[in-house]
């Protein structure tokens, strides 16, 4: 990722500086060991109760109806000469039309935005990108491909390959961080920025620092570090973890949102139940330590930041601080009843907000 240069810090300075790197590690390796012990006494309590339950895996072999569902658009691919990874995407809307493009957070794929797909699809080439490591696209074996380097480039060629040099670009979660840097290293390429529920990446990293509340929402962040351990633990009960992710009342989409349906779970499932499925997915935690603490970076381009109050992950007041790197238009609107899981939650009003802000964008520069 590129990076401003500096000029060489004072001793008292370079010495505050390692003082703080010690720590920085010193946190995230004691971290991991908590969060190991806690999903350790979890996984015994569950062989405990249900021993013949906890290593039940199903491997679901035939995709759902829904994930070949016309109206969502079209399933595409495309390799990159660079890297030689092949990407799989879903594209709805005619070529040569302005492009949108999805970036997905974790546990999720390009389905998360099957709603945006039908919605923007009238005016966009919208793009639905399943990340490197995820669904179809090709997911290399060593962690060391996932790096924040690599993903940030993925976007990059991925815009080139398919004839674009700029586009509205959207992430959330996951999807959102990887948005946010692709803004601050590719400027040129993005006309739009709009983030769901991730705040900038600086906000973040010192947010969680300061705030032992948002460590604790994050520990799946430093439990990630640990190799096979959290896939084998997302498998238990035939993919418990996951469906409770989406479903239950402390993280998944609340009472008035619009709750996923039992073939929308299965095309998680589907996915996610492919053996080797989720090691892409969980590589990409693997390697943010070594990225962090990132240094400020400022946004230029307008953008819009949404979130779901209620989100289990990530703590409301690092929304408004992100305010503070953004030199361009920006607009905040924080949905009281909504979850994580917002442009899923609450597809209509993300829909609605999202189509006002990029016509209002659209006003402001012929005026």
């Amino acid at each position: 990722m590129a990076r401003p240069g500096s000029a060489c810090p004072p001793p008292g300075r370079r010495v505050m500086v390692a003082a703080r790197t010690l720590l920085f590690w010193a946190l995230v390796y004691s971290y991991c060991g908590v969060c190991v012990c806690i999903a350790g006494l979890r996984l015994l309590w569950s062989i405990g109760r249900r021993p013949g339950e906890t290593f039940r895996w199903v491997v679901r072999e035939n995709p759902p109806a829904c994930l070949n569902d016309s109206s969502l658009g079209t399933h595409c691919y495309v390799r990159i000469k660079d890297s030689g990874l092949r990407f799989h995407y879903v594209a709805a809307g005619e070529r040569g039309k302005p492009l949108m493009l999805l970036l997905h957070g974790f546990p999720e794929f390009w389905y998360s935005w099957r709603h945006q797909l039908r919605e923007f699809k009238s005016e966009y080439r919208v793009v639905a990108l399943d990340l490197r490591g995820y669904g179809e696209t090709d997911a290399p074996s060593h962690k060391e491909n996932y790096k924040l380097d690599c993903l940030i480039t993925d976007i990059k060629d991925i815009l080139e390959s398919l004839g674009y040099n700029k586009c509205v670009l959207i992430g959330h979660d996951w999807g959102g961080m990887i948005a946010w840097l692709v803004a601050i290293c590719y400027p040129e390429m993005v006309t739009k920025l709009i983030v769901v529920n991730f705040p900038h990446p600086s906000v973040f990293t010192e947010y969680i620092l300061r705030h032992p509340s948002q460590l604790i929402k994050s520990g799946y962040y430093f439990f990630f570090q640990m190799p096979w351990f959290p896939e084998f633990m997302f498998t238990v009960n035939d993919f418990k973890v996951l469906r409770s992710l989406f479903t239950s009342q402390a993280t998944g989409i609340g009472r008035k949102g619009c709750r996923l349906t039992a073939e929308d779970i299965e095309a998680y499932l589907y996915i996610f139940s492919q053996p080797g499925a989720l090691t892409g997915p969980i590589n990409h935690y693997r390697n943010i330590f070594s990225c962090l603490p990132l240094q400020h970076h400022e946004v230029v381009m307008p953008t819009l930041l949404l979130w779901g109050e209620r989100d289990a992950f990530m703590e409301v007041e690092m929304a408004e601080i992100t305010r503070i790197y953004v030199k361009n238009h920006f607009r905040l609107t924080i949905l009281s009843e909504a979850s994580h899981w917002l442009q899923q939650d609450q597809p209509d009003i993300v829909n609605k907000l999202i189509w006002t802000f990029l016509k209002e964008e659209t006003t402001r520069k012929r005026e």
